[in-house]
């Protein structure tokens, strides 16, 4: 047909312009409605001398494939939508037929570029409709994600009287799958389907089947399995899908080995399935098995089957072949360079990931959001961190910051780092979120040890009505795992049984964790009980509650009750059965039959066993054992280190400890956060500030600052050692601050004298939201009880109870008899003994006793100290302070009479000391101390002292004399005290105007803290003293503690 360009027409559509030949009759026409032309094309037609009745042959000889192919395929072959609407706005001006075969792809091209309504505008206004047409717009709807309006159309279908095909069922029950929320319709449609007698429909069983499997319903979607007449290997494949989603790994496996007694022959989707299934197995025989299957059928060369092969291989420890299968294969795509960095980052081998990533974008450009998140997830460790930034970067770069998946991913990179703030940041961002999105964050808060803000995140998905599953109910239930939120863990148990997920084991799993580390062993046990089945992690929770509370005997009948059920156990029960055990009885009844079995069963070789059973040996109290087993390992990992250095820490031999730290740095092991908190721990303990400095220049240089757990170990070693503005160097700042480093400033500023300070940071605390628990108040009251705040303390207490839900615990209790006692007000504090919650127990009457001692209340002393000598007659504290108060009340025969008493009970007074760290020099002093190499200078320096501090009006009070001597003899005792003599070395051994430390290892002397004062006001300089309680400052004769201690 002869073809000439006379003029162009420009014809407005959908917001663009097409070229279509001129016609009287032809006039500018719009299709629904005209969006914008801000955009707006052209694309060209030729024009025609005159517009055959036809009307559509000149368009085969369009040069754009897309339109000369129109009036065979449609609109199927569109790609373009510009081109579509150009099509549609010809088909609409009658320029060509616009019949039923038309309509129908017409329909697909709309809902395929997304554009659901007018889809649906051009399915309303077909005059025409066949089978085909109801189905294309159900598809539609489906591929649109329109799942709510699918359901919609199929009502009017059939209120239209029209037939369901199975192609149109298929799709619905494909709608109510992806949904993920329309179970329920998913029911209905069922019952329709066998109504109607599709049930028989190959198509519609495996749809019907892959729905089942999806909400986890395996049973159902296997029943539907076997009612079905006629099975294809999509069909077998779908219900391998649902076994694998559902952790059922040997099902998977059972029903391929039955596949191969069928006619049906496996597909390249049937092997991916199954090849996952070897890799989350780890048997690699097993997969090597298959792939001689693949050999034999021919599919060698597939490549989604070569990626399959490089994932099990991964998922096998096997990177070395997973490299081989990746070397190997001839066509590599996407998916294969995925699953190649992944084998990698599933290895830890984070480097050689970042290698593959890298080659990848040379070799084979097209990098997509699965690459990103492989990649992200792999750089979750702290050390790996910077790469994940850069990809993070990368994601920015490439405009995938929206894309759900890459965000999760980076959610959970950031959480697994320990830097929610920057996981937080990324969820804020997230123009769309899922429901892995919500989980993810929660999860992150509760693995941050945030409960109530990831309480308040699961209630804001209540408040939103977000879809929730067994993973949110589960993180949420985290987030409760402590006696303070117990309330909000049972609010949520309620919250699983009205959503039916009561039943599932993950969530039951949930429940006994939650419970148990709530301390309501009770409840746990009957939500096992309760539980449709149960498995390892079930009992593991259920025994690792009881060793939380020390409950051996209840830990081991758990055990017995899974064995009873055919569980095996594994390394987890044994390490929670080894640390139910904790004193010498245990471990002779249970611990060594215990070890006994874990040689029989072999895990004896297994690191964690092997750690567990150091640390139960040394909470038993038999640290040889430990440090033989310790020796005794030929492989000794950084776990089997910390585990000996925190046996050493518990038996009190610090400074073991910290040689241990030194060796295990020698050997080429690096300290983690457990090591350098026990270290920190340890040197608090000590007071040895130079080693605690060391460790934290070493926090620094390992990049620990930012763990909590470490940064809390070094306030603690500061506040220890004297150094309070240290303390505050270290604190991190309000918004990050953790409840731990809450109390520890709290019980700084009360170990420093700073009591106002401790009840002011007590407030602020409150104020930024932070919830007080046990510690709080134990901190809190002390600072009261050493300030002499005794209404304000009184206050404390009893607020614990009523507005923070916080019970008495003994410590409090004891906190309360000294806050009256030092006061003065022991009738008060005998009053608060016989009506305490908690039975008083060895805390309780040596606190009385010693308050006794200072207000010199013989009568109620030895109504205490008979109460102490009940509980433990070997106490040698009873008879000392009773001692004391007798005799510093003038009554020397009893003070003979408790001596003769401990004399006969073999009964030895722990003897004071005091020492004074210079350098890396202890110089530890006793009462009267001769050994010395400076003894002489030091008693000259003491001469020299008392001379000094009587010319300034020092008088002995010899009430402090303990025995029955003359005035000038006991005021010659007082002078032999272990704090005065360290005070004189200390005083010739540093430089004039240094601070002088001096640490005593009993309560300081009143006459020794007249002393100090005396003494710091002469001399001019700083004086700090630190017995078992407190800190001294003694600066210009006055002390912090304004002589109430």
């Amino acid at each position: 047909m002869g073809m000439n360009i006379r003029k162009l027409f420009s014809v407005h559509v959908f917001g663009c312009y097409c070229r279509i030949p001129p016609a009287s009759t032809f006039s500018s026409f719009h299709v629904f409605r005209c969006r914008s032309h801000s955009q707006a094309q052209a694309i060209s037609f030729p024009l025609l001398e005159e517009v055959p009745e036809n009307g559509v042959k000149w368009l085969s000889c369009h040069p754009n494939h897309e339109i000369s192919s129109f009036t065979q395929k449609g609109f199927s072959e569109i790609t373009k939508e510009i081109t579509g609407r150009a099509l549609h706005g010809l088909c609409l001006k009658g320029f060509v037929p616009f019949g039923v075969f038309y309509g129908n792809t017409l329909v697909n091209m709309y809902s395929k570029f997304g554009h659901i309504t007018y889809a649906r505008y051009v399915f309303d206004d077909m005059f025409e409709r066949n089978e085909a047409s109801w189905n294309t717009m159900m598809s539609g709807y489906v591929r649109v994600r329109a799942y709510s309006k699918a359901i919609e159309f199929f009502r009017e279908m059939l209120e239209g009287g029209v037939k369901s095909s199975g192609f149109l069922v298929a799709s619905l029950v494909t709608a109510c799958d992806k949904s993920v929320s329309m179970f329920d319709e998913g029911l209905q449609v069922h019952g329709f389907i066998v109504k109607v007698g599709l049930l028989s429909d190959v198509f519609v069983g495996t749809c019907l089947l892959h729905f089942y499997g999806t909400y986890g319903l395996v049973f159902d979607a296997h029943k539907v399995f076997e009612d079905m007449p006629e099975r294809n290997v999509v069909t077998w494949t779908s219900l391998m899908v649902g076994y694998l989603d559902k952790g059922e790994l040997d099902k998977v496996i059972d029903l391929y080995r039955s596949l191969g007694y069928e006619e049906s022959c496996c597909n390249e989707n049937t092997i991916a399935v199954v090849l996952k299934t070897c890799g989350l197995l780890g048997d690699e025989f097993l997969g090597l098995q298959v792939l001689g299957h693949v050999m034999k059928i021919g599919l060698e060369t597939n490549v989604s089957v070569g990626n399959s092969l490089i994932a099990m291989f991964g998922s096998c420890n096997n990177v070395h072949e997973a490299n081989h299968v990746f070397d190997q294969m001839d066509e590599l795509d996407t998916i294969s360079w995925n699953s190649i960095i992944s084998a990698n980052a599933n290895n830890g081998l984070c480097e050689e990931s970042l290698r593959c990533f890298h080659s990848m974008r040379h070799a084979h450009k097209e990098v997509n959001s699965t690459t990103l998140s492989i990649l992200l997830a792999v750089c979750s460790l702290v050390d790996n961190l910077k790469w994940g930034r850069g990809i993070h970067g990368l994601v920015t770069k490439m405009g995938l910051e929206s894309n759900v998946c890459v965000g999760n991913t980076l959610i959970g990179m950031y959480s697994e780092a320990g830097r929610s703030e920057d996981a937080k940041s990324v969820f804020q961002r997230m123009p769309e979120k899922d429901l892995i999105s919500w989980n993810s964050m929660v999860a992150c808060h509760v693995q941050n040890e945030e409960s109530q803000i990831a309480l308040e995140l699961f209630a804001k998905m209540l408040q939103m009505r977000k879809t929730m599953n067994y993973v949110t109910l589960t993180s949420a239930l985290a987030a409760c795992s402590n006696p303070e939120f117990i309330v909000e863990g049972k609010i949520i148990h309620a919250l699983s049984i009205l959503a039916g997920l009561q039943i599932n084991l993950v969530t039951g799993n949930a429940l006994v964790t939650m419970y148990g580390k709530s301390g309501f062993t009770a409840e746990a046990r009957k939500v096992l009980q309760l539980m449709p089945k149960r498995d390892e992690v079930t009992w593991n929770a259920l025994i690792g509650c009881h060793a939380e509370k020390r409950e051996a005997n209840e830990a081991l009948m758990a055990f017995k009750m899974m064995k009873g059920e055919d569980i095996p156990a594994n390394y987890i029960t044994i390490v929670n059965l080894l640390g139910s055990l904790s004193s010498p009885d245990t471990l002779r009844k249970q611990g060594t039959p215990i070890h006994s079995q874990i040689l029989q069963t072999g895990f004896d070789s297994d690191i964690y066993v092997q750690n567990s059973l150091i640390t139960m040996y040394a909470k038993c109290g038999d640290l040889n054992s430990s440090n033989f087993m310790f020796n005794r390992l030929s492989t000794k990992h950084s776990i089997s280190w910390n585990a000996i250095i925190a046996a050493n820490a518990h038996h009190g031999y610090g400074e073991e400890a910290l040689k241990l730290i030194l060796k295990m740095r020698n050997n080429d092991l690096c300290l983690d956060q457990f090591s350098l908190s026990v270290g920190l721990s340890v040197t608090a303990d000590l007071a040895i500030l130079e080693e605690g400095q060391q460790l934290h220049g070493l926090v620094v240089k390992l990049g620990f600052e930012s763990d909590h757990y470490v940064t809390n170990a070094t306030m603690d070693m500061y506040g220890k050692c004297g150094e309070l503005d240290d303390v505050l160097s270290v604190l991190p700042l309000p918004i990050n601050r953790w409840r731990l480093s809450w109390n520890i400033l709290i019980s700084s500023f009360a170990r420093h004298g700073r009591f106002q300070k401790a009840r002011e940071t007590f407030h602020e605390m409150l104020k930024w939201g932070e919830k007080p628990d046990h510690v709080t108040f134990v901190s809190l009251l002390s600072a009261c009880s050493h300030g002499g705040l005794v209404d304000d303390g009184l206050q404390y207490y009893a607020s614990m109870t009523t507005k923070f839900s916080v019970p008495p615990a003994i410590e409090h209790c004891v906190c309360i008899i000294d806050l009256l006692g030092r006061s003065g007000r022991l009738t008060e504090a005998e009053d608060f003994i016989q009506r305490m919650p908690v039975p008083p127990n060895d805390l309780v009457w040596r606190s009385l006793l010693a308050s006794c001692k200072i207000h010199r209340n013989l009568e109620l002393g030895r109504k205490a100290a008979e109460h102490l000598l009940k509980l433990d007659p070997s106490d040698d504290s009873a008879y000392v302070l009773y001692s004391n108060i007798c005799a510093a009340t003038g009554r020397w025969e009893d003070v003979e009479s408790v001596r003769t008493l401990m004399g006969s009970h073999n009964i030895k007074k722990q003897p004071a000391c005091s020492w004074v760290k210079l350098k890396n020099q202890v110089s530890k002093f006793g009462m009267g101390e001769k050994s010395h190499p400076q003894i002489g200078q030091i008693y000259n320096k003491l001469r020299e002292l008392m001379k000094m501090i009587r010319e300034a009006g020092y008088v002995a009070d010899t009430s402090y004399a303990l025995h029955d001597t003359d005035e000038e003899q006991k005021e010659q005792n007082l002078w032999n005290h272990s704090e005065r003599i360290a005070l004189a070395f200390a005083l010739i051994s540093t430089p004039e105007g240094s601070t002088i430390k001096v640490f005593k290892n009993l309560r300081v002397c009143g006459d020794c803290h007249s002393v100090y004062k005396f003494v710091s006001e002469i001399v001019g300089r700083k004086i700090v003293l630190r017995d078992p309680f407190r800190f001294h400052q003694f600066s210009d004769g006055k002390c912090s503690c304004s002589d109430y201690w």
